[in-house]
């Protein structure tokens, strides 16, 4: 399941309730980012035990453009994760708003 950047960022303008999780490289996290979580893509299983308690609730993953954020999503719901969500578009596209 995938939501739009401006379904983002009318969530986070109205302060709800989800783990946001940056799953670019550390490099392009420093360049811009959104507040969320940093865990890179490659790193993602060695570090799944820190959301661990998201396990129920709800996950938005967020990449540049959607595709390693798709890829976290399929690995976190194999995981278990009930409520995983990408943003299509990515970055790239909330920066457009």
């Amino acid at each position: 399941m995938n939501i739009t950047a401006q379904e983002l960022k009318e969530r986070i303008d109205k302060f709800d309730r989800f783990l946001l999780i940056d799953v670019r490289d550390p490099h392009e996290y420093s360049s811009h980012n959104l507040g969320g979580l940093l865990i890179p893509l490659r790193k993602l299983s060695g570090r799944i035990h820190e959301i661990e308690e998201w396990k129920n609730e709800e996950v938005v993953l967020l990449c540049r453009k959607g595709p390693r954020s798709e890829e976290a999503q399929k690995y976190l719901v194999s995981e278990g994760f009930t409520n995983v969500k990408y943003v299509k578009g990515g970055l790239e596209e909330y920066n457009q708003l």
